[in-house]
């Protein structure tokens, strides 16, 4: 492959990533509020979007942050191009996909109420049955949007 190419697989995994994740974070949000919105919201160390000043916050940084992650997760896939483009092209969204919500999400190395680690680490009050099973729904409604484009597109 060339330089090129990369460049492309890179800009066309980041233009994915970012897509999907944005549409499972709206989905997530209609099901999901109790999680991140309002005083009583379960994951309280977040920023509360329905405080002016750190909805401000998240609108600057949230596309930033996304190309960066985007970027970031296409780069280290580099080396395997070649070997993910040779599977399947069902195999292949499986393995996004999995990659996707195994790796980025269930076990993350970040203790949060939707990942193994949070199970761990959180204190008692950060961690329920329910957050734990919205917040997988939007990793898993992320996962497919993700993979199923990336994995017939982009390799």
């Amino acid at each position: 492959m060339s330089l090129a190419d990369y460049g492309l697989f890179v800009a066309g995994f980041t233009l994915v990533h970012g897509l999907a994740y944005t549409l499972a974070g709206v989905v997530d949000l209609q099901i999901a509020e109790f999680v991140y919105r309002g005083q009583d919201r379960h994951v309280d160390f977040l920023r509360d979007v329905n405080d002016p000043e750190e909805r401000s916050h998240v609108s600057r940084t949230f596309l930033p942050a996304q190309i960066l992650r985007g970027g970031l997760m296409a780069v280290v896939l580099l080396p395997l191009l070649g070997p993910i483009g040779d599977l399947d092209p069902v195999v292949r969204v499986a393995f996004l996909g999995g990659l996707m919500f195994v790796y980025a999400d269930l076990a993350s190395a970040v203790p949060f109420p939707n990942t193994i680690e949070g199970l761990v680490y959180l204190r008692q009050e950060y961690v329920s049955r329910d957050a734990f099973l919205a917040i997988q729904f939007e990793a898993l409604v992320y996962s497919v949007l993700f993979a199923v484009p990336a994995g017939l597109l982009l390799f």
